[in-house]
């Protein structure tokens, strides 16, 4: 069998399995050891002076950790036999991937909004955002739920995808440790500022590529006439380098507005606006996302196959 098979079989059934499960919740979890070794070493290490040092050492280490690791499960796995590597690599494919459990959570919290009310969604809302929800209207918890979708389509779908092309799941993992890390340290405020920096900035450097795929593959998907041109327009207006790409694209594509004041971690951030059409949304606008996303997610994992097939 050509070698190329040895990372396209566990690409395929890891995306399946993700399509069909979503996260294992009740399954162990290799980001849920991520985020505990990542909350213990903030418990311990962000205090005191040279907080930007340990904070630094945390983003590089961490990530070589898994790597490594990652790489010694994959050459024992090949040892055992190339069924026993197919299968854990699978499991690891299938981890790696978030797009089903996104959609979930989405959806989840518009069911909440629909049928337990305004108060009800703010707080299911809370589970998915880093944003104040308290004070959201009905139409800011639509627009969160839609720029959440479009964001965590790259970080959670795409950028773990494009890191198994390059270097299998020891790189998708090692990826999804430098993204939990920026999830849970990578805030501006007065106490991950310093400490949680250079994982930030970590993070920006990985997405650099991933974020630009996934507004094209979006675009290609659900082309419109002048979706281009609002893509190029609106890319850079956002405070990350890399989110603007994927949230203009799904703005394009749905013709609304995203953006605007939000508070996060009790510090007002204030968001430039990304489109002019200031709407209402509807959930007809969420089916629309999903379907993007889940194109997006196929797209992207055929292009891996043919790449390994060539």
């Amino acid at each position: 069998m050509n070698e190329g098979w040895w990372m396209i079989v566990p690409l395929v059934a890891g995306y399946v399995l993700d399509l069909i499960f979503g996260d294992p919740r009740k399954l162990p979890h290799p980001v849920v050891g991520f985020g505990n070794m990542i909350y213990g070493a903030e418990r311990y290490w962000n205090r005191g002076t040279h907080r930007k040092l340990k904070g630094g050492m945390v983003a590089l280490v961490f990530p070589l950790l898994v790597g490594l690791t990652g790489w010694g499960v994959a050459v024992a796995a090949f040892a055992v036999g190339k069924v026993c590597f197919c299968l854990v690599a699978s499991v690891f494919v299938f981890y790696g991937l978030a797009n089903r459990s996104l959609i979930q959570e989405g959806r989840e919290v518009i069911r909440t909004l629909q049928e337990q009310g305004l108060e009800a969604g703010r707080r299911r809302l809370a589970w998915i955002v880093g944003r104040d929800t308290s004070e959201l209207s009905p139409k800011e918890i639509y627009t969160a739920v839609l720029e959440t979708m479009a964001e965590n389509l790259s970080d959670g779908v795409v950028a773990p995808l494009f890191y198994y092309a390059l270097g299998g799941f020891p790189a998708m993992m090692t990826y999804k440790m430098v993204n939990t890390l920026d999830s849970m340290i990578g805030y501006r405020d007065e106490r991950y500022r310093q400490f949680g920096c250079v994982a930030a900035r970590l993070d920006d450097v990985l997405n650099f590529i991933p974020a630009r795929l996934t507004a094209l593959l979006m675009a290609l998907v659900a082309y419109r006439p002048g979706l281009f041109r609002f893509i190029a327009r609106y890319c850079h207006q956002h405070a990350s380098p890399n989110s603007g790409f994927p949230e203009s694209a799904m703005a394009g594509i749905l013709n609304c507005r995203f953006g605007g004041a939000h508070v996060y971690h009790g510090l007002l951030v204030e968001k430039p606006y990304i489109g002019t059409n200031d709407r209402e949304l509807a959930y007809t606008d969420f089916q629309t996302a999903v379907r993007v996303n889940q194109r997006v997610t196929l797209s992207a994992v055929l292009l891996i196959v043919l790449f390994y097939l060539l």
